[in-house]
């Protein structure tokens, strides 16, 4: 199979399976976690719950006081990582363009060397949590094999994705679709594997924050 062959195959087939995949994955997943239900609270309301859960979604965001002290590289990595992400993979020209190729829709996009910046931000930062993962004897304990495919999947569209841009190991069009294919590898994953977070870390931390909140109670 050629480049080019690889490409079509990456934006036309694979791309409708992964798409299918996760639409179905995560609504099977939120699905699973509205039967859980909840019992009603029958006791007086002390306060508002849609205040507080939408308070603690904010909060919970944020590092808590002493932590980016005791544990610098994990908070500031860990933010690093999403923030640049989010950013490249929302705000690079390319992608707003498959975007509005596929689904129709487009926003405007930022400077092309930022990007570059802010993904190989990413990057740098993704390794260092995972060095930081291996050689910690606590964390290297408590990670599962759920973990190292987590970041693997969530790494290959970022390393791939500069390797395209700098036209780096193999050529644009090979390479551009091996980021494509790992982009929808992730996206398959994300249903499969604790990146299910990407949607559910919301509802968690708003229901905590609304049960907190209910009952007079800062979470």
């Amino acid at each position: 199979m050629t480049g080019m062959e690889l490409l079509n195959w990456a934006r036309g087939p694979g791309l409708q399976i992964a798409l299918v995949v996760f639409i179905v994955g995560v609504a099977i997943r939120l699905f699973e976690m509205w039967l859980l239900g909840k019992s009603p609270d029958l006791s007086e309301a002390r306060g508002s719950a849609a205040a507080g859960g939408w308070r603690t979604v904010f909060t919970r965001s944020l590092p808590m006081p002493g932590a980016i002290k005791s544990a610098p590289l994990v908070f500031i990595g860990g933010y690093v990582f999403h923030v640049g992400f989010l950013v490249a993979f929302l705000f690079y020209a390319p992608h707003i363009l498959f975007v509005r190729g596929t689904f129709g829709v487009s926003w405007p996009a930022l400077p092309a060397y930022l990007i570059d910046v802010v993904g190989l931000a990413s990057i740098v930062a993704l390794v260092a949590l995972l060095v930081n993962r291996v050689i910690d004897p606590v964390r290297r304990f408590l990670s599962r094999t759920g973990d190292y495919v987590a970041w693997t999947v969530t790494f290959l569209p970022l390393l791939t994705g500069y390797f395209a841009y700098h036209r780096l190991v193999t050529d644009y069009t090979t390479m551009l679709a091996l980021h494509i294919l790992s982009f929808e590898l992730l996206l398959i994953m994300i249903p499969l594997t604790k990146l299910m977070h990407t949607f559910t870390f919301v509802v968690a931390r708003w229901y905590n924050g609304a049960v907190a909140g209910r009952k007079g109670v800062k979470a």
